[in-house]
């Protein structure tokens, strides 16, 4: 098909296919995005073996990379969460803060928490301490509650070895140190603005105690803390990985290439090997040496492979998607339609990721999509290695706003928090619209200086 008008129909009708299939029929969405990617090679005419071909190059490319770094940070985050070394990190910040910045306290925690371990698992682990500190003081849940969940979502979405980041920074080929690196740039002040400044103004509008369902949960936020990791190891696992990858862009930017130091760093600073490191560390000091036998902690963190096998396929489906869209040509009609309407990359990535994410639900979905979509049109503008981790962020936080009735997060904080539909989307709601604006705004105002 060389019609360029035929190729524009035939790209909005696969990305309305793909909704259509994981919303309606409830496809799973790794088989959803090969169907649609097997369909569109057809439909441009491409051969039956081009098909088969594409998909292999997709996956391959996409997973070779992915895998390993998902894989390896399951497992560490996983070690971490039964080894309590979550309810250390906020039982310390929150005595060290004190009863008045206790907000500020469980924003940070959560911040620090969701690199390694997933949002709903840190809620679950968190939520007595959250239950806990309502009943103490009568304020609130949200008063605490939002900041935590601020924190959680922030670096869910935006700090890899998050899964959500992660797959995006592969399709996109971004380099993780500038992920990281912009990440957190746009992740504290969104954290901020969405946790404690928004907890504060919502808790005085929405007062809701701890439901009366989950009320048995207050008898467990009494901790052994003598039985938890000291805090020290808990910081030191968590940030290592990112300081070994941050040092690792550092590097390329200053030492030659030809330099002995430069090649140790690099290879010490590669995902690959900084994760490997880290999660090899957490399964002796939360591991070995808390008690847990070898088949204990061998049995742990296969286990954590489980939710991490479903996240790997569907990005490397959304890679098939992309490597599909190359193929058959779409990729240039989407760089010239694009040039012709002269839309920023970045702005482009944002609203199509938003779209998406207000359709469908899913967060990690809408990032996978969006950069399939994406991809395609890097070789055509030219982007450099800062502005593709920008790209990361951007399409992070259109995936990020407008959590509503079709999000599993928003029932998550629906239950939790016992909240009414209307209350959760004036609270939770707006806070992961907070979140995903302001990364937005900081990852399109670091856009005019790289």
């Amino acid at each position: 098909m060389d019609s360029t008008a035929g190729l524009v129909i035939v790209a909005i009708l696969a990305v309305l296919a793909l909704l259509f299939l994981v919303m309606k029929t409830k496809l799973q969405a790794f088989v959803a995005l090969l169907s649609v990617s097997i369909v569109v090679g057809l439909v441009v005419g491409m051969k039956p073996t081009e098909v088969i071909n594409t998909i292999e190059e997709g996956m391959g490319s996409t997973l070779g990379y992915v895998a390993v770094i998902i894989g390896l940070g399951a497992m560490f985050g996983e070690m971490l969460r039964v080894s309590g070394g979550a309810e250390r990190l906020a039982l310390t910040l929150v005595n060290k803060f004190g009863e008045k910045n206790v907000s500020w306290a469980l924003g940070l925690t959560g911040f620090i928490v969701s690199i390694p371990v997933f949002l709903d698992v840190a809620l679950v682990i968190l939520i007595p301490i959250i239950y806990s500190l309502a009943q103490k003081t009568k304020k609130s849940l949200l008063y605490f509650g939002i900041p935590l969940l601020a924190g959680l979502a922030v670096t869910h979405s935006f700090i890899p070895p998050t899964p959500g980041p992660i797959s995006v920074a592969t399709l996109l080929d971004a380099e993780l140190g500038w992920v990281i690196l912009f990440g957190a740039m746009a992740g504290l002040p969104a954290m901020i603005l969405a946790g404690p400044v928004f907890g504060k103004y919502i808790a005085k509008k929405i007062h809701v105690g701890v439901p009366d369902y989950m009320l048995e949960q207050i008898k467990d936020a009494e901790f052994d803390e003598d039985s938890l990791p000291s805090f020290a190891s808990v910081v030191l696992i968590i940030t290592l990985p990112l300081v070994l990858i941050l040092i690792n862009t550092g590097a390329g930017l200053i030492l030659d290439e030809e330099n002995g130091v430069f090649e140790f760093l690099t290879f010490i600073g590669h995902p690959f090997v900084a994760l490997t490191l880290a999660a090899l560390l957490t399964f002796y000091i939360f591991g070995i040496r808390r008690g847990f036998s070898k088949e204990q902690v061998q049995e742990i963190t296969t286990k954590a492979l489980e939710p991490a096998g479903i996240i790997i396929l569907v990005t490397g489906a959304g890679g098939v998607f992309g490597e599909m869209l190359i193929a058959s040509g779409i990729d240039e009609v989407l760089a010239s339609a694009l040039e012709s309407t002269q839309m920023p990359l970045i702005v482009f990535a944002f609203i199509t990721a938003t779209v998406i994410r207000v359709a469908q639900g899913s967060a990690t979905v809408s990032m996978i999509t969006a950069a399939g979509l994406v991809s395609p049109l890097l070789d055509t503008f030219n982007v450099s290695e800062p502005m593709l981790g920008l790209l990361v962020i951007a399409i992070a936080s259109g995936a990020t706003v407008v959590s509503h009735v079709n999000d599993s997060g928003f029932w998550l904080v629906n239950r939790y928090f016992g909240l009414t539909e209307k209350q959760t989307l004036q609270s939770w709601t707006v806070m992961e619209t907070i979140i995903g604006l302001v990364g937005f705004g900081v990852a399109l105002l670091v856009s005019f200086f790289v």
